[in-house]
């Protein structure tokens, strides 16, 4: 195996993961399938590696576990756009990548959104992958805001001279 080939190998393997966590997580959403079978399911019809099925049932469960949490920063980042009407497969790549950036680490933030724009292109309308891209890059900017802030420490003012502390 040649040096291209492996290093391009665990980003196929990842990609294959999100595949199998999306069309997962919008059948669960849609018809309300068991989420194991149906990722079961999944992971056979896509042919996924023992590395990359671990990653999507990460995905997954992950995503599954936090949703309220992920719908919640969806309507707060695109509140002109209730969950209700907003189109599933678009809903449910939103739902995929903001676990992916909020809450795993194992891939980095631009990276994970990359991931879903392209994700966005192959399943999702015409304006998917500019609606996903707006919306996490929003997402992304207030987690980082927020980390920001989470992180400088308060210097308290300092008095003025003859003031009491």
């Amino acid at each position: 195996m040649s040096k291209s080939t492996r290093s391009r190998q665990p980003h196929g393997e990842r990609r294959q993961a999100r595949v199998a966590a999306l069309q997962t997580l919008y059948e669960v959403d849609v018809a309300r399938h068991d989420p194991d079978e149906a990722l079961a399911r999944n992971a056979e019809s896509l042919r996924l590696s023992p590395e990359a099925l671990a990653y999507a049932e990460e995905l997954t469960r992950g995503t599954l576990a936090r949703l309220g949490e992920i719908d919640a920063a969806i309507a707060a980042a695109a509140p002109e756009w209730p969950l209700a009407q907003m189109a599933r497969i678009d809903k449910n790549t939103l739902r995929l990548a903001i676990y992916e950036i909020l809450y795993n680490t194992a891939v980095p933030a631009k990276v994970a959104i990359n991931e879903a724009v392209e994700l966005a292109k192959q399943f999702g309308g015409d304006a998917s992958s500019r609606f996903v891209n707006g919306v996490l890059g929003a997402i992304y900017s207030a987690s980082q805001t927020s980390q920001l802030s989470e992180r400088t420490p308060t210097v308290p003012e300092t008095p003025a001279k003859g003031e009491v502390p």
